[in-house]
């Protein structure tokens, strides 16, 4: 965390709305269907308007997020991000206007974190672990392409100077997290972002194949410790670090070694984070060289996990929408709770939640 932004002045950066008193950077985790929840978290940050957002860092439905909602903005500021996250999800589910073959695809990624098993018949399921996106889906068709395209203008995107975007993804060849920036996205970085090996074939940039980010990183943090001013970093976790179970089924024992993959680097930067933060207090560490991160969190906890067990109906818009509810309603308490703690203190205690 050396080679720190300049010290955050407290006005609000970013993407400011008429409200903003301070500002954050958002961290988006990905995970399936549960980015609905995130989409009520963001909904209700932006209707709220007290938080600026200086930067957004995401991963798989969290990179989708983050540029739909970066680009709804750069429209038609608050309303158009608002709006355009309504749309996008609208447009996935399955009231939207997705072909059978592209729902089909749609419902499996939105299924991998599910404990039931995937939308997909058993039998499919079970031949699409044996068979690559390269046998079953030959002409590489990706719902999330048609989903983005005529939606997203990412000339737009990449002009914009207001605020910062990260989008991770996972080299195939080097098994290195690669983080694309705001001027250079297109949506085949996005799509190699949410790229689940299982269901779509490696995504190609630059002549290199990449896979969904989530493998190195769920969201990455570290853009935030060096390319930002404010020291705020509000993380919207969707997938639980713990659980007090014991997977049994195959398929269970398969979610929760997914969760625990895609869960190990987020642990081990926030553990970081902690590390730096303990010395800096201790006086072995010095702000002119260190970044004191404020770490804050929004999850969906207990409650996002009961969703489980009916996610073989998760692409269904109602679905969504129960999920976006809990966001907002999630949001709501957490800005109760927290706002005043923005820009003085962390109030997520890393050592306790991750040590």
């Amino acid at each position: 965390m050396t080679g720190r932004a300049a010290q955050h002045n407290g006005a609000p950066c970013g993407l400011i709305g008429p409200k903003a008193e301070k500002s954050v950077s958002l961290a988006l985790q990905g995970g399936g269907a549960h980015g609905a929840f995130t989409w009520g978290v963001l909904d209700y940050l932006l209707e709220d308007g007290r938080l600026a957002i200086e930067a957004i860092t995401g991963t798989s439905a969290g990179a989708l997020n983050a540029v739909v909602l970066f680009e709804g903005w750069l429209e038609g500021g608050i309303d158009g991000a608002r709006a355009q996250l309504r749309q996008f999800w609208k447009r996935v589910s399955l009231d939207g206007s997705l072909s059978p073959l592209q729902r089909t695809l749609f419902d499996r990624f939105l299924s991998y974190w599910s404990a039931d098993g995937s939308a997909a018949p058993s039998w499919l399921d079970a031949w699409s672990r044996m068979a690559s996106p390269y046998d079953l889906n030959p002409l590489d068709i990706n719902p999330l392409k048609d989903a983005l395209d005529g939606l997203i203008n990412f000339e737009r995107v990449r002009a914009c100077v207001d605020a910062k975007l990260f989008v991770a993804a996972t080299n195939v060849w080097s098994g290195k997290i690669r983080i694309f920036k705001g001027p250079e996205l297109t949506v085949d970085h996005v799509l190699a972002s949410a790229c689940l090996p299982m269901i779509f074939k490696a995504v190609e940039i630059d002549g290199e194949p990449y896979w969904d980010g989530g493998y190195t990183s769920n969201p990455a943090l570290f853009p935030l410790f060096y390319e930002t001013r404010t020291d705020d970093i509000l993380l919207v976790q969707i997938n639980p670090i713990e659980r007090r179970s014991t997977p049994r089924t195959a398929q269970e024992i398969q979610n929760r070694m997914t969760e625990i993959t895609f869960n190990a680097n987020l642990l081990h930067e926030l553990r970081t984070i902690e590390f730096v933060t303990r010395l800096i207090d201790d006086g072995k560490l010095s702000t002119k060289d260190y970044k004191r991160v404020l770490m804050h969190r929004i999850h969906g906890g207990r409650k996002l996990d009961e969703f489980t067990a009916s996610s073989r109906l998760n692409a269904r818009w109602e679905f969504f929408k129960e999920l976006k509810d809990l966001g907002r309603a999630t949001a709501r308490q957490w800005l109760s709770d927290n706002y005043q703690a923005i820009g003085r203190e962390s109030t997520l205690d890393l050592r306790a939640a991750y040590s």
